[in-house]
């Protein structure tokens, strides 16, 4: 199967590419996986000569426009990458047949539910992010693939937990914030989910995110203790809680973004693993890159 994959520089994207069904699988793939210089989101040209040239079976859009509080004052350029070139790759992958497979967010969603989100739950996005996220998601079409996801983070790149390892070497005392309420999600996870769920043929709407519940302020209390543990850093240090409205941004972030992923998980025939064990692995991966 040959896949197509957008955002190769990202953190989905790099997992993408290094959890891909290898040499010595029974489903083999050949992946091709575009950086922005080689498929760049915002230029309608550049997504249909990518397909064109490449005819892949199955398309991955692993890239967005992620900065959520820029978002807010480029609400345009966000428009484009988030929505608009979903659906110029929807009607790419028409012309030759082939799956489109889109990942998702969390803030489609108000962040005011009582339960897990399910994926039928009515979407409410708070920030230009989420609603050019949400508007993507209608991009994409019923024949697609979408994978909503939350708190993705990864060894390499910009993420909570680089940012949390670089305040806890550089202050002695952090504030996060304690009363927005996820589960963290390695980007490794979700990559074999989204291959589990390729290799399974699932289609429609579906949530990921791994097992269990924290808060930032929770997840960043982990991040010191098991980075202390394997050395990462030489110390502990504060981790104070904070509320929201002490910490304020341009863009409103849903306050309850908990995903209902079981169904996922046993479409894409993968076991549930508790965030903080998927934290402990990509803390052994940060260790040895050095």
């Amino acid at each position: 199967m040959k896949v197509l994959i957008t955002g190769a520089n990202g953190q989905l994207g790099r997992a993408l590419a290094a959890t891909a069904p290898g040499p010595h699988e029974s489903d083999r793939h050949e992946i091709a996986a575009l950086t922005r210089a080689e498929l760049d989101l915002a230029d309608a040209d550049s997504i249909a000569l990518a397909i064109a040239e490449r005819k892949p079976d199955v398309v991955i859009n692993a890239g967005a426009y992620t900065a959520v509080d820029k978002a807010e004052s480029e609400t345009d350029l966000a428009q484009r990458i988030n929505a608009d070139a979903v659906g110029l790759l929807r009607r790419s992958c028409a012309d030759i047949g082939a799956r489109l497979v889109h990942v998702s967010t969390d803030f489609v969603f108000d962040g005011g539910a009582a339960h897990a989100y399910r994926v039928d739950d009515m979407r409410n996005p708070l920030s230009a992010y989420g609603r050019t996220k949400a508007a993507g998601e209608d991009m994409a079409g019923p024949d697609a693939l979408i994978v909503r996801t939350a708190w993705v983070y990864a060894a390499g790149g910009a993420s909570f937990v680089a940012t949390m390892l670089r305040l806890m070497r550089e202050r002695d005392e952090i504030g996060v914030v304690s009363d927005q309420i996820g589960a963290p999600t390695w980007a490794t996870s979700l990559a074999r989910t989204i291959w589990g769920l390729i290799a399974n043929e699932a289609s429609g709407i579906h949530h990921f995110s791994d097992a269990g519940v924290a808060s930032w302020y929770d997840f960043a209390v982990a991040i010191g203790e098991e980075a202390a543990a394997i050395g990462l850093i030489d110390r502990t240090i504060a981790v104070k809680p904070i509320a929201t409205e002490d910490y304020p941004t341009p863009a409103v972030r849903p306050a309850f973004s908990l995903l209902d992923s079981r169904a996922t998980r046993e479409a894409a025939g993968v076991d549930p693993v508790h965030w903080r064990d998927n934290l402990r692995n990509m803390l052994q991966e940060v260790k040895q890159l050095g």
